[in-house]
């Protein structure tokens, strides 16, 4: 069975810093690029915001969150993370990761997403 179990979402205030942690199963996640996708409450569909290849070696980031969110990856614990840093209140969202479609590195490659984990940014 397919799993992603994402982590470590709470409530933070503006300018602070949180570590998100989803942890992948039920397949080999090292065979691919993974990403971290949200919802923000106004949102009707899951946007991706950032990526890291197979290795962790490269990343990517939309303009929402450069320069302020760092990808990371460990394939030992089949795990990729995402610290955030200066967050601000529209970095509120549920956030979830999944691996990515050989064919567009933005896109999901698989249906099932999880629960994934609330933040909330808020003063």
């Amino acid at each position: 069975e397919v799993q992603f179990v994402a982590s470590g979402g709470d409530l933070v205030q503006p300018g602070g810093s949180l570590r998100l942690s989803c942890t992948a199963s039920g397949f080999t996640s090292s065979s691919f690029y993974m990403g971290w996708f949200r919802q923000a409450p106004d949102s009707l569909d899951r946007t991706f915001i950032a990526r890291t290849d197979r290795s962790g070696q490269s990343t990517y980031y939309t303009d929402a969150v450069k320069g302020r969110f760092t990808v990371s990856r460990d394939n030992a614990v089949n795990t990729i993370y995402l610290q955030m840093n200066d967050v601000k209140p529209e970095d509120t969202a549920v956030y979830y990761c999944n691996a990515l479609s050989y064919n567009d590195f933005s896109k999901p490659f698989f249906d099932f997403w999880g629960q994934g984990t609330q933040v909330t940014v808020s003063s």
